[in-house]
């Protein structure tokens, strides 16, 4: 039997030795960027402007990690194209965990109403966690003539054309409740869209439009000092904190039950380690009395979930939210 040389021996044990340890030199490199981060400012991005619900998350999230990390954390709000903008940003953004999305809904409806999204809401991101989950209610103001959803509908249908529904974006959950309401109740409204939920509620208390499907953690201070008059929520049940106001469904229209939510994302490639160190932190922030209290505060429901059970959510609302917008008659744009 014929032995290799020494010399050429000892170089394939060397290569064998590196080839195998050069996993667990990367699963060390892993561990330590995690172990480490963040040894930096990161930038939390809200694709809507300030001032509505998913901005009042951002910031509530913002400033709990920046007290448990020790590091500045930035809140940049890139609003437009429903959501789109913002988005984009952080899919091309560097998978380091400086770069985190506070995205609503909307992520995974956009391409069922958009020809063209110019990233793929799973594949491009990481899921992190969901943060809570946001009801919607048709709001009106107070000395608009109908009293409750029936004497709404009768209204609309009395004057077609003539009223305005408001949404806080072109393919929000606001916009496709708000459209398929219209389809099933028959009425002929014009839809508005706004870039979120602070400038469209602006115009609905400047009486620029007739009504608005806007989240109740916006709506609610609102309903509270009488400037506004909530007619009826989506949902499987009534919001907590409009228990007083009845649901679609209470009403006989059945199919209004999915809720919207706000989750954290990162970009695709983001570590492992690093996404569920920051996981490991939003669900312990989560749990704080102080933020659920805050997030009570406006109508939101706490959850704070793992990545693994936020990417179910993500694959199943997709498919859902499909099926509404088909639903709706809404066409991609």
């Amino acid at each position: 039997m014929i032995q290799p040389p020494r010399r050429l021996f000892t170089r394939r044990k060397f290569t064998l030795m590196a080839l195998a340890s050069a996993p667990l030199t990367a699963l060390d490199a892993r561990a330590q960027a995690a172990s480490s981060y963040p040894n930096r400012p990161v930038k939390m991005v809200v694709p809507y402007p300030p001032g509505g619900a998913t901005d009042l998350v951002g910031r509530l999230l913002a400033g709990k990690l920046a007290e448990a990390w020790g590091q500045p954390m930035l809140v940049d709000n890139r609003p437009g194209a429903s959501g789109m903008i913002g988005t984009e940003q952080v899919a091309r953004s560097p998978a380091d965990g400086y770069t985190l999305l506070v995205a609503i809904t909307t992520h995974i409806q956009n391409p069922a109403i958009y020809v063209k999204v110019p990233f793929d809401p799973i594949k491009d991101f990481e899921p992190i966690s969901q943060i809570c989950l946001s009801y919607l209610v048709l709001a009106v103001k107070p000395d608009f003539p109908a009293r409750d959803i029936k004497e709404f509908v009768a209204l609309a249908k009395a004057n077609p054309g003539k009223h305005a529904f408001g949404s806080f974006g072109t393919g929000s959950s606001s916009h496709i409740l708000g459209e398929r309401f219209a389809r099933v109740a028959g009425l002929d409204m014009t839809h508005v869209p706004y870039k979120g939920s602070a400038p469209m509620l602006t115009d609905l208390l400047g009486g620029q439009i007739s009504c608005a499907w806007i989240d109740v953690s916006t709506a609610t201070q609102q309903i509270a000092a009488g400037k506004l008059k909530p007619l009826v929520v989506s949902g499987p049940q009534r919001a907590p904190m409009l228990s007083a106001v009845p649901t679609l469904a209470e009403n006989g229209y059945p199919g209004f039950e999915p809720l919207g939510w706000v989750g954290v994302l990162a970009p695709a490639g983001t570590p492992k380690p690093v996404i569920e160190k920051i996981s490991r932190e939003l669900m312990r922030i989560v749990k704080l009395p102080d933020v659920q209290a805050r997030l009570n505060e406006q109508t939101l429901v706490p959850v704070g979930d793992s990545p693994e059970s936020f990417a179910k959510t993500l694959k199943q609302d997709m498919a859902l939210w499909a099926a509404i917008v088909s639903g709706a008659g809404i066409k991609p744009q």
